[in-house]
């Protein structure tokens, strides 16, 4: 099997080295050239332009693409089409909004290219040693490039057919606004224990709630892990990153006279975090570095 990757940030990266690892022929391109030269050095395959990248692949080609959402996805896409050949796949891996793959699917098939969207979950150690996909568009497309999938995959369940173009990422963004929920109860969590008037080991509490509790998960095991590695939040600015989907998924539930109050007050507090000192926004911030390597604001000096 071989495919190639264009994006080589945090997950497009790791995925590219996971499938090396697992024997896969891997071509790898970014326009940043120390991208390209950091996986050159471990031994991958990079090409130094997008055409060069389908010219070392054998149709049909399998490309996945882990870029920004909106702009850098549309330039990726126009300058891949006149590089492919009819029964080559393009999977956009990024957290791109559904409405925007149909669209996508479109452009492509004038060239006769098969288009899918493929939502990946799992963070960054997903990509590097298993991840969750979600994949929506054209079923003979998906037939193509589930194998693929699922070797990168923490196992064969973790790759799933959920529909027609756009289902991918609408499903992905959902999955993001109950991430977002998850998260904001586990940072209320660590506000409340730490204004107790109990001296308390946080790190323990929460090593100790992932055997058995009703609350146990990843989620709980990585910011008991992200307390005891930053000496419980200190020197963190409550500054947290938002890279902005789960609005997406708001607007259209507000469209829809569908309330959801968890992720509502979830993304309002991500936004009210920018301007307050807070033990809850330590614990946000330090959370969304764990597990999808989002940058922690610290204190200078």
């Amino acid at each position: 099997m071989e495919i190639g990757i264009v994006g080589l940030g945090r997950m497009g990266a790791n995925l590219a080295r996971h499938a090396f690892e697992k024997k896969c022929r891997v071509v790898a391109y970014d326009h940043e050239s120390a991208a390209r030269e950091r996986l050159a050095g471990e031994g991958l395959e990079t090409a130094a332009s997008i055409k060069e990248l389908a010219s070392k692949l054998v149709p049909p080609r399998i490309i996945l693409t882990y870029v920004p959402h909106g702009d850098p996805t549309e330039d990726v896409c126009r300058l891949l089409r006149p590089n492919l050949s009819a029964g080559d796949v393009v999977g956009d891996g990024g957290n791109s909004h559904w409405r925007d793959a149909p669209r996508r699917q479109g452009f492509f098939a004038q060239a006769g290219v098969r288009f899918v969207d493929v939502g990946t979950s799992g963070g960054v150690s997903g990509a590097r040693r298993g991840a969750c996909f979600m994949v929506g568009g054209d079923r003979n497309a998906y037939d193509l490039i589930a194998p693929f999938l699922r070797d990168l995959a923490v196992d064969d369940e973790g790759v799933m057919y959920v529909g027609p173009s756009g289902s991918g990422h609408f499903v992905k963004l959902v999955h993001n606004a109950i991430e977002f929920g998850m998260v904001q109860a586990i940072a209320d969590g660590v506000e409340l224990l730490r204004r107790s008037d109990r001296e308390l080991d946080l790190p323990g509490v929460f090593n100790n709630w992932r055997h058995g509790s009703v609350i146990r998960g990843w989620l709980v095991e990585l910011m008991g892990r992200a307390l005891r590695e930053n000496g419980g939040a200190a020197g963190v600015l409550t500054y947290v990153e938002d890279t902005g989907e789960v609005k997406w998924v708001l607007d259209w539930a507000l469209e829809r006279d569908i309330p959801k109050p968890a992720v509502t007050a979830a993304q309002t507090m991500l936004m009210q975090y920018r301007d307050i000192e807070s033990p809850a926004a330590k614990a946000v911030a330090l959370l969304r570095n764990q597990y999808g390597g989002h940058i922690v604001h610290r204190v200078s000096g």
